[in-house]
């Protein structure tokens, strides 16, 4: 019988997730636990190439609304960890199935980086999407920003993983994996498996403005949002101009778009013929035609109950942070020693001893 599949993804601790993260990646995450041997990891040493950023944003911010209090950087990035925390195991993660630690505490990540950087070229570097994007969107560059897919590299090889869950626009990071496991292992021999990314069909998810969910662009759904928070994030999604009594479009519509990731096929349908047929059923709304604000109020009923359960698992795991922090230990040790065996074959690889004295 073949040995399990093992398969790891990180996600970086860069503030509240929301919807977008969720249906994009962490849906995906906790279905594989029990797909495979999987590892799982809060990325806060990635973090710290745009961390300076977040405290000037939020000290911007403050300097704006004097009832905003900033946070210095160390606190940004210590709340931001835990809340990666408590929202993958209030959404389902299960650490008896799955690894869950920090990035910083397996150190031997940072020691393999240097190993791969040394048989790595600047050329390959300079090629990489993810650091252009970021510097024309105004983050300064920095040699870890620059470094960054050597850091990742470094996170999929000290396990040894053979898939690695992620979007599109990660696939060059997994194809550079790939190039410096084979520039290591022709000039050293064979240390790392070839690691394999896993696309799935992640579901579109747009944001309120209708672009991209993304927290770079302010239009984000938090996925633990409630009351009256969730409410206007949900009442504020774009929609046009069409008269309310006028048939509306419900391909072009991005509080249906959000909708259909939470409603079943009959559903859908139903909501599509109100969008085309606005006086459908209007005696259940007093004669008044559907409108966009009928479609939002029912995705944010459905988006308040699809939620509901996690929310209150959150708050209970919010409560006993000593059990959070356990989690987090015991699965960084149990990653260590995965780290540790890798690392003594390739310090052996290059001569050297393979413990450190």
């Amino acid at each position: 019988m073949s040995a399990p599949q093992r398969i790891l993804s990180g996600v970086q601790p860069s503030g509240k997730l929301h919807l977008g993260n969720y249906f994009g990646a962490i849906k995906q995450h906790i279905e594989l636990q029990d797909k495979g041997e999987a590892f799982y990891f809060i990325a806060d040493y990635h973090a710290l190439t745009t961390l300076k950023q977040a405290e000037e944003t939020e000290a911007g911010a403050a300097a704006k609304n004097k009832s905003l209090k900033p946070r210095p950087a160390r606190k940004i990035l210590a709340d931001n960890v835990r809340d990666v925390a408590l929202d993958y195991l209030a959404l389902g993660l299960d650490p008896a199935k799955a690894t869950f630690y920090r990035q910083s505490d397996i150190p031997e990540v940072a020691e393999l980086m240097w190993f791969l950087l040394a048989v790595t070229g600047m050329g390959l570097l300079e090629r990489a999407h993810s650091y252009k994007d970021k510097v024309e969107n105004g983050i300064t560059p920095s040699a870890g920003l620059f470094t960054y897919p050597v850091l990742m590299a470094a996170d999929i090889l000290a396990v040894r993983s053979h898939i690695v869950p992620v979007g599109k626009d990660q696939v060059q990071h997994l194809e550079m994996t790939r190039d410096m496991a084979g520039y290591f292992n022709q000039a050293y021999g064979e240390i790392f498996p070839e690691p394999r990314e896993r696309l799935d069909e992640a579901a579109q998810v747009p944001g309120t403005d209708g672009r991209k969910m993304s927290k770079s662009y302010g239009n984000t759904i938090e996925i633990f949002a409630e009351g009256k928070a969730l409410k206007n994030a949900v009442m504020g999604i774009k929609t046009d101009s069409t008269p309310v009594d006028q048939p509306k479009n419900p391909d072009t519509c991005n509080a249906l778009a959000l909708f259909k990731l939470f409603a079943n096929s009959e559903e859908q349908t139903s909501l599509a013929e109100l969008y085309r047929e606005p006086m459908k059923d209007a005696a259940s709304r007093g004669g008044r035609p559907f409108g966009y604000g009928d479609a939002k109020t029912m995705l944010l009923a459905k988006i308040d109950a699809y939620f509901a359960p996690a929310r209150e698992k959150r708050k209970q795991l919010a409560a006993n942070p000593d059990h959070v922090e356990k989690v987090l230990r015991d699965g960084a040790r149990k990653a260590r020693v995965e780290a540790q065996q890798t690392l003594s074959l390739v310090r052996q690889a290059v001569g050297m001893l393979a413990q450190p004295v």
